[in-house]
């Protein structure tokens, strides 16, 4: 078995189509984790974030069936936690295949979906509780599923969405090969999925050596103001703004855009249109700056964000990591922004401690980013 280079697994054809988009060397995880899935082996795998976990599943899946010559049936199931995300995989899988791929999410018109199901498709990637439904509807039929994939699995099996996680594995036929990968395999995860290979790809630092941390201390009422300026001063070439309140992302938005820069928001209220558009405005390059929750953190590969910012700290750590995790990937560099109070501080002082990293404290100065004046004592 070849794991130098698990694209020696591959046809022709998905080598070439990978080519095509300038992949050519497969990353670590991939070449760990495509072999393992190639031998029908059920999977648990841990990798940081930005390392190519959805390839790694993807490719070794679609080139066994491409081999296949029933085309009329529904073989590959992945499973997202949000929109976004499947959205993302379903663009990911368009790339390397020809076979039909379907998007199924909670909040569209389920009679459309039902329509699309006409068309037999043979991956199938959404949220839980819609498949649920169209199972449970007779439309979605698995019966000839070869496998099925939990992305982001650690977030679904977190309480809010576990019921549908469970409902949507009772569902599958008993032969499926399983597969579930996170960036932050946790004990639930592993209490879930038990009984599966355990596989955690060795930590690359990503956190530690690609993304520098910066802290900017500012009370909550001033954050906004600081966060202004902070984009006149940096001029950062793409921006990833979070908040973990939902309510903030409007009012960041309408503050910012008062002062004219321009931007754009993205958050659970809005509807499924308005937030593919403004997704695909921020990560096609046409805008620079993007406000949004925590939705948009887990798994997305967005090209080229070179700014974190986090207006926040979410109290779950772990989102911390996911935030981070959307720059710096592809072997890139990036920076991370925490703007804080004095409790957020002590709490980003933990986490330094805590994952390894150093924060760099930071001022605006005469309009450029600093370093903070200490004031000699007299």
């Amino acid at each position: 078995m070849d794991t130098k280079n698990s694209f020696n697994l591959l046809s022709d054809t998905i080598k070439d189509r990978l080519a095509a988009i300038n992949i050519r060397e497969a990353t670590e995880v991939q070449n760990q984790i495509i072999p393992v899935i190639n031998q029908g082996k059920n999977i648990l795998f841990e990798s940081e974030t930005g390392t190519g976990k959805t390839y790694a599943y993807l490719l070794p899946l679609i080139n066994r069936l491409e081999e296949d010559e029933n085309k009329d049936k529904v073989k590959i199931l992945v499973l997202a936690p949000t929109f976004e995300l499947a959205s993302q995989i379903n663009s990911q899988a368009k790339l390397i295949t020809d076979r039909k791929t379907a998007l199924f999410i909670g909040g569209a018109p389920i009679k459309r979906q039902i329509e699309m199901l006409k068309e037999k498709p043979q991956i199938v990637i959404g949220t839980c509780a819609r498949l649920v439904e169209l199972i449970h509807l007779k439309k979605l039929k698995i019966s000839d599923l070869q496998a099925v994939v939990f992305d982001e699995c650690d977030r679904l099996v977190k309480k809010e969405s576990f019921e549908d996680t469970q409902a949507l594995q009772e569902c599958l036929p008993k032969e499926v090969q399983t597969i579930a990968c996170s960036a932050t395999v946790n004990k639930a995860s592993r209490i879930f999925f038990a009984g599966m290979d355990n596989i955690i790809i060795p930590k690359e630092n990503i956190l530690k050596e690609k993304i520098s941390h910066w802290a900017f201390y500012a009370e909550t009422r001033d954050k906004i103001d600081l966060l202004r300026k902070f984009i006149n001063a940096e001029k950062p070439e793409k921006a990833l703004i979070f908040t973990s309140r939902s309510d903030q992302v409007e009012n960041i938005y309408n503050k910012l855009t008062y002062k004219k820069i321009e931007c754009a928001c993205l958050h659970a209220k809005a509807d499924k249109v308005a937030r593919k558009a403004a997704f695909d405005r921020f990560r096609s390059g046409k805008i620079k700056i993007l406000i949004t929750s925590d939705l948009a953190a887990r798994g997305l590969d967005i090209p080229d964000v070179s700014h974190i910012i986090q207006m926040d700290l979410p109290s779950d750590d772990d989102f911390f990591i996911h935030r981070c995790g959307r720059t710096a990937r592809a072997g890139k560099k990036g920076i991370n922004v925490v703007i804080g109070d004095a409790f957020e501080m002590r709490h980003f002082a933990a986490l330094e401690k805590k994952l390894g990293i150093i924060v760099y404290p930071k001022q605006i100065i005469n309009g450029k980013v600093q370093k903070p004046v200490i004031e000699e004592e007299e």
